[in-house]
């Protein structure tokens, strides 16, 4: 997901001041000509022209619509065939409370910068207006792989119930893509707030049945316990390589779809300009993720790695690739005796996938329009209908689905892998960026002697928290494709997947400077001060307080 700002009635035309002052505020010689009133007004005209139609419930929920999905329900089980149980929940947990030092670092810069975009708009403002031009155009290319990715998963989830060829699937799954994105965009929170709450009861659901059939209470009354993480064991030896190193490989392998599935986590800042109080419910959402994480994320893979032994041939049975067959859950639930299971856990998860289409069509199709309104892509990008959508923008990345037909001539399981790695390496380097945008915002603040008590929020653990989250990203970025340079182990399509974003995002850096000759704004330059007074300038009103049973409410309230 990303800025669905602009769809909401922002007419392109009126956006040339406020395009003028962000030139201004990243280093251009007539910026000491505007005034401060100028820049206040231009800096929320943004806000003030948008529908803020997200409420606090919205902004909760959609960052778990965005990460819930194909990624927890059926990955996990490659993750576990791959890193045995302790890889795999090692592997989700530590890439889980990464990710939340990554959302809470960002979380920080949109409440003082709240703009739809994101660390999109954070980057031109605190950077450099070519690492926003390579950030935006990384997420436009991560939406374009990650809609065949998930409309490929859903085509193949239908196949369980009804064997059609996949292609009839792929077309009907893209036709409502693109209905949901030119109709129905206005509902979009309500939309997506129904398939998070889905996939929360499924959650809850699946987590209470392996708890049960843990602990005997199936209809064959077997009690599993700990069996599986004591044979064949807690770790696996990956590729075939003995001892700790092959175990370690394992269980380093499982950081590529634990990056997959927690995918979007961060889209919570990109809605900031259509919040309704942004400095105060963006925190209060990204304080939370970490919560959430453990509740949803840990605690289901631990529970699966009590299920399913990690050598199970069912997990990796291509025959029932992309399917809830695959869900260690069902694969539990069915040598359990339970056979209603495989088809409620499918439909949420063809729920899941096409949320996740549509969520990705809907964001790039947003960043581009945004690009556009900046003079980062072409200026027929700005073209939008009567009910004010970027219908150009919605057409160029819908066209992108037909990415999907690859599977009918080739293995499913081998296409949806090979769109996975693509989109978990934009991801990681997306999150990356993030963390260097934020130290850069942080560094500045120091030069420049401004307190960070100054902030409408501050993150915890600054900078150290985000210092190691750079690190750990930039390593598990660096080796995702490790497997190709072992001996006999080369693969031209792992490779490519791999490591094909570390050269888009340099070559659009480097383009874009060479082209426009843009500077990285020096740490005394950033304009910090001018938003921390924008933000005094303009406070939020107070909380109302939570009454009844709202004060049980501890999802989105």
């Amino acid at each position: 997901m990303a800025s669905t700002a602009h769809a909401y009635g922002a007419d392109p035309e009126d956006m040339t001041d406020k395009a003028i002052y962000m030139t201004n505020v990243t280093g251009d010689t007539e910026k000491d000509a505007v005034s401060p009133e100028f820049e206040e007004a231009a800096e929320f005209m943004e806000v003030r022209d948008l529908k803020q139609g997200l409420q606090q419930r919205h902004i909760q929920m959609i960052a778990l619509a965005g990460t819930i999905g194909t990624g927890l329900f059926l990955s996990s089980g490659n993750a576990l065939a791959t890193g045995g149980p302790l890889g795999a929940f090692l592997g989700y947990t530590l890439t889980g409370i990464i990710v939340a030092g990554v959302v809470l670092s960002v979380a920080e810069l949109s409440a003082l910068i709240p703009l739809s975009g994101g660390v999109i708009r954070h980057a031109e403002y605190l950077v450099d207006p070519a690492l926003s031009f390579a950030i935006g155009w990384n997420k436009v290319y991560s939406a374009l792989v990650t809609i065949p990715a998930e409309i490929t998963a859903a085509a193949v989830i239908v196949s369980f119930w009804k064997e059609i060829n996949n292609a009839v699937w792929i077309s009907v799954f893209g036709a409502l893509l693109f209905a949901a994105n030119m109709f129905l965009v206005r509902i979009y929170g309500e939309l997506e707030f129904t398939f998070a709450i889905l996939k929360i009861l499924l959650i809850v659901g699946q987590n209470i049945m392996a708890l049960v059939i843990t602990c005997g209470g199936g209809p064959n009354h077997e009690t599993y316990g700990f069996r599986y993480w004591r044979h064949p064991g807690p770790f696996v030896q990956y590729l075939g390589i003995g001892g700790s190193l092959g175990r370690f490989l394992g269980f380093w392998s499982t950081f590529n779809n634990a990056a997959y599935a927690y995918g979007g986590m961060d889209d919570i800042t990109v809605v900031a300009s259509e919040t309704k109080a942004p400095r105060r419910n963006i925190p209060k959402a990204a304080k939370r993720i970490f919560v959430r994480v453990l509740l949803f994320y840990s605690v289901s893979i631990f529970m699966v790695t009590l299920l399913v032994a990690s050598d199970d041939q069912a997990l990796l049975d291509p025959t029932k690739s992309g399917t809830a067959a695959q869900s260690p859950f069902v694969i539990a639930a069915e040598r359990a005796g339970i056979h209603a299971v495989p088809s409620i856990i499918n439909v949420v998860v063809l729920t899941s996938a096409w949320s996740a289409g549509n969520e990705s069509l809907l964001g790039g199709s947003r960043i581009l329009y945004g690009l556009a309104q900046h003079g980062h892509a072409p200026r027929f990008f700005r073209r939008t209908n009567r009910f004010s959508i970027p219908y150009v923008c919605v057409m160029f990345v819908g066209i992108f689905v037909c990415l999907g037909y690859m599977t009918l001539s080739d293995s499913a399981s081998t296409v949806f892998t090979w769109f996975q790695d693509l989109v978990s390496s934009a991801i990681l380097m997306g999150w990356t960026i993030i963390c260097i945008v934020y130290l850069r915002f942080y560094y500045a603040m120091k030069k420049q002697g401004i307190s960070r008590d100054e902030l409408p929020w501050k993150s915890p653990f600054q900078p150290y928290m985000c210092w190691a989250c750079f690190f750990m990203l930039a390593i598990i970025l660096l080796t995702g494709g490790y497997t190709v340079f072992i001996h006999h182990h080369w693969d031209s399509e792992t490779f490519i997947s791999a490591y094909l974003d570390l050269v888009i995002v340099p070559v659009l850096y480097v383009g874009y400077k060479i082209v426009y000759r843009t500077r990285i704004i020096p740490l005394d330059e950033v304009p910090v001060r001018r938003f921390i007074e924008i933000a005094n300038r303009n406070p939020e009103p107070p909380e109302k307080p939570k009454k009844g049973l709202h004060k049980l409410n501890i999802l989105w309230s």
